[in-house]
């Protein structure tokens, strides 16, 4: 007698099942549409965001081969080539724009970038839940004040009157009162330590998140062979959050060239000017100050060329190390 049996749980049907065959991938994709109508709706305002702020401006990069007028179009400025940019390569600026800009960011860069790396792993050490989320909040806080708030904040305690030179005379340390920014030789210094300070916090949150998915069976694995707790900070979780750091080390080489001109420009003035003087600044200062449009945006593109090329070095070179990229 033939033995028939039902199908196994778990088993699909869907073999048994009638197909539509009225139903194509386009039918598909406007169904899936409308399920996430509201989420779509949501993205596709960012996207309109985008074009209207970052894609259509970027024809009138071509002012940087023209020699614009406000009184004229872009289309009737005659073309001069590539006089601007041969103009800010002999400027007598360039050197000093250039040196303060790799300066500030290749420090920011190389101190910087680890510390939220290493933030990361001593915070996810720490086994006193209220103690971390306590340090936690601690460190996120100067990451929703603006520069504009900050500024004003560093620039009452860097004063001749501020807390900062009040606790160095105390200590013994300094004997008269020092104005801060109105020292070139200490500008870099401040710029360099009050970004760690706002960024620190919230930088370390995608390694956190990322420490977060690394599997316990890997630490459970380490603690039988008898790994302390450094030895499973260099062995187990950071090559597990390697990925990830490599991606944010890509894009913060591409970055170099920004010198954070929000920050910049509430904490220069006249006195450190020598040292405060960047890319970012002296574009502002060119176009708007001087009115040579032309001239600014033929910066502006020099700059944006470079970082592409740093972006592109960066991310072949992630790619042969550890076989991460973005592309």
């Amino acid at each position: 007698m033939e033995n028939k049996r039902s199908p196994e749980v778990g088993t699909s049907l869907s073999p048994m099942l009638p197909r539509n065959v009225n139903s194509s991938p386009r039918t598909s994709l406007w169904r899936r549409f409308a399920a996430q109508r509201h989420l779509q709706v949501m993205a596709l305002l960012g996207v309109v965001w985008m074009i209207i702020f970052n894609y259509i401006p970027m024809y009138s990069i071509i002012i940087a081969f023209k020699e614009f007028n406000i009184v004229k179009s872009i289309a009737e400025a005659p073309w001069v080539g590539l006089k601007h940019f041969k103009e800010f390569l002999n400027d007598d600026n360039f050197v000093n724009v250039m040196k303060n800009t790799l300066g500030i960011s290749l420090i920011k860069l190389f101190i910087g970038f680890p510390l939220p790396i290493i933030f990361a792993l001593f915070l996810n050490e720490i086994r006193s839940v209220r103690f971390k989320k306590t340090i936690q909040t601690i460190s996120y806080l100067p990451h929703f004040l603006s520069w504009v708030v900050l500024g004003g904040i560093l620039a009452t305690w860097l004063s001749d009157v501020g807390i900062i030179n009040h606790i160095l005379m105390a200590l013994h340390l300094v004997d008269q009162p020092i104005s801060y920014l109105a020292e070139p030789k200490y500008f870099w210094t401040i710029i360099i330590t009050s970004d760690i300070w706002k960024e620190l916090g919230w930088s370390a949150i995608i390694y956190l998140a990322a420490i977060a998915g690394v599997s316990p069976d890997m630490y459970e694995a380490a603690t039988i062979d008898g790994a302390g707790r450094f030895q499973k900070m260099w062995y187990v979780t950071l090559p597990a959050i390697k990925a990830t750091i490599s991606i944010l080390f890509i894009l913060a080489v591409s970055g170099v060239l920004n010198s954070n001109f929000d920050q910049i420009l509430v904490l220069r003035n006249s006195l450190n000017d020598s040292a405060s003087n960047v890319i970012d600044y002296y574009v502002y200062y060119t176009g708007l100050s001087t009115g040579r449009f032309s001239y600014s945006a033929a910066i502006g593109l020099f700059k944006s060329v470079i970082a592409l090329i740093l972006l592109l070095i960066a991310n072949f070179a992630t790619k042969k190390l550890n076989d991460t990229s973005l592309f």
